[in-house]
């Protein structure tokens, strides 16, 4: 009984970490200082080379989380039910009802990871030679050509 438990538990974890993103974009946060090069120039600075514009929906299927949220859903539903209830029907509905809330949440948790679709996506050449891409939903008055800098996943006029 513990084991089965222990099983689903697993299979959910698993099943929701390959929704989660490795690189949230976060920067090392407050009081921490970045080395600025020889030239002068801050390190994480450069050259806006391109824009470009990502369409809100460019066509493709969002179906892995909400597969998966359903399956884990149906599951865990499955195990509650098999503990707490007799009723065959009662079963049925109660893991009907868990795999439409996971296909829900799976949804949710893959839209939130993706961060939407829309957006720009700004390349940029730093000082050092590096070339850096960001994703952001809104362009805040960069243009071609800017000089930015590069903090927390996001590309500032600097």
């Amino acid at each position: 009984m513990r084991m089965r438990m222990t099983c689903v538990a697993t299979v959910a974890t698993l099943a929701l970490a390959g929704c989660a993103s490795t690189s949230p974009g976060y920067g090392p946060g407050y009081g921490s200082t970045t080395p600025a090069p020889a030239s002068g120039r801050c390190y994480d600075c450069g050259t806006v080379v391109a824009i470009e514009t990502a369409a809100a929906s460019d066509g493709k299927a969002n179906v892995a989380g909400p597969v998966l949220g359903g399956i884990v859903g149906a599951v865990a539903a499955k195990e509650l039910a098999r503990r707490n209830t007799d009723s065959e029907g009662r079963r049925n509905v109660a893991i009907a009802a868990g795999a439409a809330g996971g296909a829900v949440a799976g949804n949710a948790i893959q839209n939130r990871v993706e961060g939407g679709r829309g957006g720009y996506t700004v390349h940029i050449r730093m000082d050092d030679g590096r070339t850096t891409a960001v994703h952001q939903a809104d362009l805040g008055g960069i243009r071609e050509g800017s000089y930015v800098r590069v903090q927390n996943g996001r590309a500032w006029v600097y």
